[in-house]
């Protein structure tokens, strides 16, 4: 596969006039042109392929809520947006419904790595590259196992993905698996790695910054105390060098669960996690059912070189006059989504924005640039 260069700040970003801007903290954030679908979807696919914007997949609760009976659904379509001020067009299937996999931009398209669907966990990679006005799929090598819910990014030309869950009654896994873009297409394979040292996860945020591959929180398994499971999340973080040493981090201020993915980094070079699941609702889903305030909107900043944590402004929130019965003429800060780079900036698209609902609301932020130091 012939590599070439992918500039994330290559243009300044051009909106459409009904698009609106605000501050949070390092960041403006704008609305891009909603998904073509009234819902939106948790977990889809979404990249950039030859210039263009790419959400793919995901699944959602089309028959309502499932503490009410409704079961969830899986989708095979694929939309595309050519520039930020335009509209989404439908442009395809995917080879099979499929959602909560990994997603990493790579110079030739968007690698679709894993995933689940109704009937199961798959080990299937492909990569989605768009010609012309349709797309179309070129197979890569299957990961070692079945893998959804793991996180993943791309660090120089290799591509790493790490912990997820084999199958939907499986606990959560602690490896990690890379993939050299470099090698001849005949020799390419998924290489097993050192795993993580601290606990399993799933629904963890990566994140590549200096040639290194960051992991950040997540959750697990662990006993209820009752002969079950419940999910425990996780404050931990971690940095594997190419070198194959794994070192622990300082630990986040709290849990930041399925936020926003691989995470983007600011002008100052801080990775940034953008809101997430902090975990401190999770026992109380089917208790408040549609009355659940949504996830945070706080943005945590890492910096490398101390190894610190500092707040550092919010996503948009902005519940409306009945977020109740009509989420989605709100604003929320969505988790199970990737985080893609395009036009200066950072797109998330759709998501979840509560539990079992999800938006097709697109936002982008861009960063700020840092503030120049006088010289004394």
């Amino acid at each position: 596969m012939k590599l070439r260069v992918f500039a994330v700040f290559f243009l300044c970003a051009v909106f459409s006039p009904a698009a609106r801007a605000a501050d949070a903290g390092p960041f403006t954030w704008t609305e891009l042109a909603p998904l073509p679908d009234e819902l939106g979807f948790a977990a889809p696919f979404a990249g950039v392929a030859q210039g263009s914007l790419v959400v793919a997949g995901g699944a959602n609760f089309p028959d309502g809520r499932p503490w009410d009976g409704a079961r969830k659904v899986w989708h095979d379509r694929v939309f595309i947006l050519d520039t930020p001020g335009g509209a989404w067009r439908e442009a395809g299937r995917l080879p099979r419904p499929l959602g909560y996999g990994v997603s990493v931009t790579v110079p030739d398209g968007l690698l679709c790595i894993g995933g689940s669907n109704e009937r199961e966990h798959v080990s299937t990679v492909f990569l989605l590259r768009r010609e012309g006005q349709s797309i179309r799929f070129d197979d890569f090598p299957t990961l070692p196992r079945p893998l959804a819910n793991a996180s993943g990014a791309l660090v120089g030309t290799t591509v790493y993905v790490a912990g997820g869950i084999e199958r939907p009654d499986a606990a959560p896994g602690r490896q990690l698996w890379a993939l050299d873009l470099l090698a001849p297409a005949a020799a390419r394979r998924w290489r097993e790695l050192p795993p993580c040292p601290g606990q399993p996860r799933m629904l963890a945020v990566a994140g590549a910054r200096n040639g290194a591959f960051y992991l950040f929180s997540g959750v697990d398994l662990v006993p209820d105390g009752k002969g079950g499971l419940k999910r425990e999340c996780l404050r931990d973080a971690w940095c594997y060098s190419p070198g194959g040493v794994w070192k622990r981090l300082a630990d986040l201020p709290e849990p930041r669960a399925a936020a926003p993915s691989p995470v983007p980094f600011d002008q100052m070079g801080r990775l940034l996690v953008l809101g997430g699941d902090d975990g401190r609702l999770a026992d109380k889903v089917n208790e408040l059912r549609d009355a659940h305030p949504g996830f945070t909107a706080g943005i945590l900043a890492y910096d490398a070189l101390a190894d610190t944590w500092t707040q550092a402004g919010e996503l948009t929130k902005a519940p409306g006059e009945d977020p109740v019965r009509h989420p989605n003429r709100s604003r929320w800060p969505p988790v199970t989504t990737p985080v893609v780079p395009w036009y200066g900036g950072y797109v998330i698209a759709s998501g979840e924005i509560r539990p079992a609902v999800r938006t097709p609301r697109v936002l982008m932020v861009t960063p700020v640039p840092a503030p120049k130091v006088p010289r004394q």
